[in-house]
């Protein structure tokens, strides 16, 4: 009768556990983790991009703007297939959602010089991973509940 209650005991705290770990994962505020719009100034200068890696999240609205500070140069974002130019004194901009995760290259679209094939800089697109790490955590809960409970 008491090793009973004891079960009955841990099957409602690690259930009640459960509970908890999806309200924090839910009510919890994820600034850094939630879609949100994301402004990059480019700057580029023969060979070289600044900054020369950009970092956002999957889902982010992404808009950059490249500021050539000598001569005609261009940014193509590799796997996102979309490009824009500066010239001296002017700006290009370019906008899109970050939907796919990996590292992505950005290179110059506009021949700017002898060295040119080697100025690139990267795009890191990071995946929701706060989702899946609160989804695991609950269905581990779940889990050991399950094992006390039909032992």
């Amino acid at each position: 009768m008491m090793r009973k209650k004891v079960v009955l005991f841990a099957t409602a705290a690690l259930g009640g556990l459960c509970i908890l770990i999806a309200l924090v994962g839910i009510a919890t505020p994820a600034a850094a983790e939630s879609p949100r719009e994301r402004f990059f100034e480019i700057h580029a200068k023969r060979f070289d991009y600044t900054p020369g890696t950009i970092q956002v999240n999957q889902g982010d609205k992404v808009t950059v703007r490249l500021i050539s500070e000598d001569v005609s140069h261009g940014l193509y974002l590799d796997g996102y297939e979309i490009k824009t130019s500066a010239h001296p004194g002017e700006e290009g901009t370019l906008t899109f959602v970050a939907d796919k995760t990996g590292r992505y290259t950005f290179r110059c679209a506009t021949t700017c010089g002898e060295f040119h094939p080697y100025m690139v800089g990267y795009l890191n697109v990071e995946p929701n991973s706060r989702l899946w790490i609160f989804a695991l955590l609950t269905v581990g809960v779940a889990l050991c509940s399950a094992v006390i409970v039909l032992r």
